[in-house]
């Protein structure tokens, strides 16, 4: 196996832990099998997608920060933003 980028290595971390959290929500929806329960777990977990994916992109934008021109870092930071906002309306 190739050792990755330290970045590469630190957005899939990310994304693994992200996505460990979501099948242990599940895992733990399943188990009590109430609905108010479910609703509460999920309204924990409803805050973990976009803080994953706001730290993802965190650390692939620091990866980029020396050869991507900074307007299209910019560009790309108003492109999660704009991804956030629509997810809350």
């Amino acid at each position: 196996m190739v050792s990755p980028n330290p970045y590469v290595a630190g957005m899939a971390l990310t994304r693994v832990l992200s996505g460990s959290l979501e099948v242990l929500a599940a895992v733990l929806i399943w188990r009590y099998g109430r609905v108010d329960r479910a609703l509460e777990i999920n309204a924990l977990l409803a805050g973990a997608g976009p803080l994953a994916m706001m730290l993802a992109t965190t650390i692939g934008l620091a990866g980029l920060a020396g050869s991507v021109p900074p307007l299209k870092l910019a560009l790309i930071l108003a492109g999660v933003a704009l991804i956030l906002i629509g997810t809350r309306i």
